[in-house]
């Protein structure tokens, strides 16, 4: 199924992994005290600006800021748009 969405300049679209569910020791938290995915898969990627050219591509995995980019919704699936400057490494 192909997206309906290509971003713009220099923005991405990341799906984000699913939250954590249990701690390495063993112990399942509950959905109230999750946090928010941090780590996410790159889904679509803008053609950058004149100055700079994208260095992610579709596919790679992401690590973003926790309040980084704008959360959307697409077809039922959550998505986040954010600028490339927003993705603090590739995994």
């Amino acid at each position: 199924m192909a997206l309906k969405i290509k971003p713009l300049a220099d923005r991405v679209l990341i799906e984000p992994m699913a939250a954590e569910t249990k701690t390495a020791s063993g112990i399942i938290i509950p959905d109230n005290a999750k946090e928010k995915p941090q780590k996410g898969k790159v889904v679509a990627v803008g053609s950058g600006t004149k100055d700079e050219k994208m260095t992610v591509n579709v596919g790679d995995t992401v690590l973003y800021g926790k309040y980084a980019g704008t959360e959307l919704k697409l077809d039922g699936q959550d998505y986040l748009i954010m600028r490339e400057s927003d993705i603090l490494a590739i995994v």
